[in-house]
């Protein structure tokens, strides 16, 4: 992609040519590359290079138009410059999407220092994930083949500009690796694991941590029964909670609340919604984030932004607009386009209060550990706060883990979060976050 400087000058150039005064320029480049394997050998190599940039005119009566373009050289940007300010007069008239307030306020991290990794050869990834398919599958005879499994890098470069003066740029590099294994044995059903693993580059992953999860994972399901239907105390792991709580982010999302689409209203702020045990940041910024953003679509810095705390709901998640509309501050969670949408960055969950009493799978009985939920596509009713999930597991006694063959659960989103019942200490990251293992109390279980 053209350098942001060159790109910001020839905008203007063209944007004052064609007598446009008000715009802005979010633009994106992902260099990428990933390999697939499927017994010792190359399954799918890929290689891309994606650069667009959306862009936005406003015209003298304030309506906006919007253009998307890959082309970023100067003819690309006047032509993409007069299609949006063609398209600005069918623009809509209420609630007319502006420049982020903050589009201009100093970054909440020095981006400047950010390096890209230099990508290692393709070759070279290939060879790396046929050695980790291998020693995946010599890690149990019932092991057979490893199904899915990629290992990717790309670098990433991003920028906004706007005709105010906002000027943002930044880049990053990351790299990950997912494993997810399965078995045959005789007279039994196929059995599966997965892990997953992110760094800034190929030569920082943890392969061998992956490996070993996978196959401790797997081998855990090897050994399974039939679970009886009941309620049940129930411990997620923290890949599942963090997915649940996204299939219901509708609850602090701003601009669902706005389309009546949402589990909350306005009026909610500050209304007990769960277990004081549970507090939620999103927390695009957190250490563990390695392809942390400074920035979102609009310019807007990224931050901390506290959606519960201690059971209270104590935010949502703001693009310019909505914030304007609900008299908030944006909170960096935009993406640019011809509707401007809210999405979360990188959710932080922890333990608020104090837990009553504290519980261990070591001690405790007849528990369900759920690791995985599946088909959340659709299991999961959003605007009814309603789930019912296919999941793999174990039922945990005292310590000893006794998989699962197959069961779902089921319950009411903010029921079960305010039948949390104790958050554990440790978290763990996840591609969606950081968060510990959550315990819930009487959950609905249906067995096979």
């Amino acid at each position: 992609m053209a350098k942001i400087q060159d790109i910001a000058s020839a905008a203007k150039d063209s944007a004052s040519k064609l007598g446009i005064k008000k715009f802005d320029i979010y633009g994106s480049s992902v260099d990428s590359t990933s390999v697939q394997v499927d017994q010792g050998e190359p399954r799918q190599v890929k290689a891309s290079n994606l650069s667009g940039v959306t862009v936005r005119v406003w015209n003298d009566d304030n309506t906006v138009g919007v253009t998307s373009t890959t082309d970023v050289d100067t003819k690309g940007l006047e032509l993409a410059l007069k299609t949006a300010y063609e398209a600005s007069f069918f623009g809509v008239k209420e609630n007319v999407p502006d420049f982020s307030p903050e589009a201009t306020a100093p970054l909440n991290i020095d981006n400047s220092s950010t390096e890209k990794v230099e990508q290692a050869p393709v070759n070279e990834l290939i060879q790396s994930l046929i050695s980790a398919e291998k020693q995946l599958m010599a890690k149990h005879p019932a092991i057979k083949g490893v199904p899915y499994n990629n290992l990717s890098q790309r670098d990433v470069d991003r920028f906004y500009l706007n005709s105010d003066g906002a000027l943002r740029t930044e880049s990053h590099s990351l790299a990950s690796v997912y494993l997810y294994s399965k078995t045959e044995e005789e007279g039994k059903k196929p059995r599966s694991g997965g892990a997953f693993r992110i760094s800034h580059g190929v030569k920082n992953l943890d392969v061998d941590g992956c490996i070993q999860e996978t196959a401790d994972k797997t081998i855990s399901h090897l050994n399974y029964e039939k679970v009886q239907t009941g309620k049940y105390t129930v411990v997620f792991s923290p890949e599942a909670f963090l997915s649940l709580l996204g299939a219901f982010s509708n609850l602090y999302n701003a601009q669902s609340i706005l389309d009546k689409q949402s589990l909350s209203t306005p009026d909610d702020i500050g209304k007990q919604i769960a277990s004081p045990l549970l507090s939620v940041y999103d927390d695009g910024l957190h250490p563990a984030n390695v392809g942390a953003e400074s920035f979102d679509g609009e310019g807007t810095p990224t931050r901390k932004v506290s959606l519960i705390e201690n059971g209270v709901l104590k935010g949502f998640l703001h693009s310019a607009g909505t914030a304007k509309r609900l008299n908030a501050q944006p909170t960096g969670n935009a993406s640019i386009g011809a509707k401007v949408s809210v999405g979360p960055n990188f959710y932080h969950v922890y333990s608020g209060a104090p837990a009553e009493k504290e519980y261990s799978l070591d001690t405790s009985e007849n528990v369900i550990l759920i690791d995985d939920l599946q088909a959340l596509h659709a299991g999961v009713k959003a605007l009814q706060g309603s789930f019912s999930l296919p999941f793999d597991g174990w039922i945990v006694n005292k310590g000893v883990k006794t998989s699962i063959e197959s069961a779902t659960v089921a319950g009411d989103f903010l029921s079960v979060l305010n039948s949390i019942i104790y958050i554990e200490k440790e978290p763990e990251l996840t591609p969606s976050g950081v968060c510990p293992r959550v315990w819930v109390e009487e959950l609905s279980i249906t067995g096979e």
